[in-house]
């Protein structure tokens, strides 16, 4: 069985650490270890260095605070090796990013490293944005901009402080229209991570916005120099096209495509499709699900990049699919 890592990130002050704690007093959570960050250092080496000597660590919460000095695959694949041998006890990983690193790298490693996506599976990413500075941090800050654009749900914290802030919520579903919103208030640890059923992730990481509907593309842009886009479309691809441009938008966009999530009828698996998911040239395999998740069968596909012209997957798609099929005629 797969085991589930959901990654806590925010900028400096949101109140990752307070909201992290709550969590884990839930007896539901009791079984978690958790990865830390104690330096505030730029980086993957250095955001998950621990400054205890202890591999292990018991909390009076019950849960395991993993302190491994070292990398996160090297802390992963440590984990699961005490995992296997029965000397930690743990059903899912919690990763505490600091208020200055960028989830992209972390991403990465969950999705490419063979001795870690053979044992782990991505659970979401969680962004806790402060309600009182949400919106100064968004403007000076890019990592506050890339942790809101990389995050499958957004919580909001210090509501409490200042009440509904309806300035924060706008810029943050134009800067990541497919994410959840949720007060901090009203976080459960039930409800706080994705479940590790793939359908059910699904459901939330392919949400496209109201306005792709019935247009093969649609965008929203803000100030923020991030744009998101989609593409929705009602025919198959064929499995190689889709290979294809997966492998094109890689090459030709690179980081400045920061996400890609959705589902894909797939010509040779129609009924079953394809999970699509990427962090910036990085794109974990397809995975195919059993059935579509619910009665809309259309492909949905959630761009969201920085210079990247929103029309360009659609006509990428367009030009790659006329070549394979015309290929595959033998024209």
């Amino acid at each position: 069985m797969m085991i589930p890592v959901a990654v806590v990130t925010g900028f400096l002050g949101s109140g990752k650490t307070t909201l992290i704690g709550r969590i884990l007093r839930d007896p539901g959570f009791a079984r978690t270890a958790v990865i830390v960050n104690e330096f505030g250092e730029i980086g993957l080496d250095h955001d998950l260095i621990a400054s205890s000597d202890e591999t292990l660590l018991a909390l009076t919460t019950g849960c395991l605070c993993c302190a491994v000095r070292g990398d996160l695959v090297e802390t992963l694949i440590d984990l699961r090796r005490r995992r296997d041998a029965g000397s930690a006890v743990f059903d899912r990983v919690l990763i505490e990013t600091s208020g200055l690193a960028d989830p992209a790298p972390i991403l990465h490693a969950l999705m490419t490293d063979g001795g870690v996506t053979e044992a782990f599976v991505i659970d979401g990413v969680v962004t806790v944005v402060d309600a009182v500075h949400g919106e100064a941090t968004l403007d000076s800050h890019p990592e506050a901009r890339r942790q809101v654009a990389l995050a499958d749900r957004l919580v909001i914290s210090k509501l409490d402080v200042v009440g509904e802030n309806a300035g924060l919520m706008a810029r943050l579903r134009a800067v990541n229209p497919g994410a959840d919103l949720v007060p901090s208030a009203a976080v459960t640890a039930a409800g706080l991570f994705a479940p590790s059923d793939p359908e059910a992730r699904v459901l939330r990481l392919a949400a496209v916005p109201d306005q792709a509907v019935g247009s093969p593309f649609s965008a929203a842009r803000h100030t923020d120099g991030i744009e998101t886009f989609s593409l929705v479309r009602e025919a198959p691809i064929p499995a190689l096209a889709l290979t294809m441009l997966l492998q094109a938008l890689t090459e030709h966009c690179g980081s400045r495509l920061l996400r890609v999530k959705g589902l894909v009828e797939v010509t040779e698996m129609q009924g079953q499709p394809a999970v699509i998911h990427g962090v910036q040239h990085v794109f974990a395999p397809p995975a195919f699900l059993d059935r579509w998740p619910s009665s809309d069968h259309s492909t949905r596909m959630v761009f969201i990049g920085r210079d990247v012209p929103r029309y360009f997957p659609a006509r990428l798609l367009a030009a790659i699919e006329a070549e394979v099929l015309e290929a595959g005629s033998g024209g």
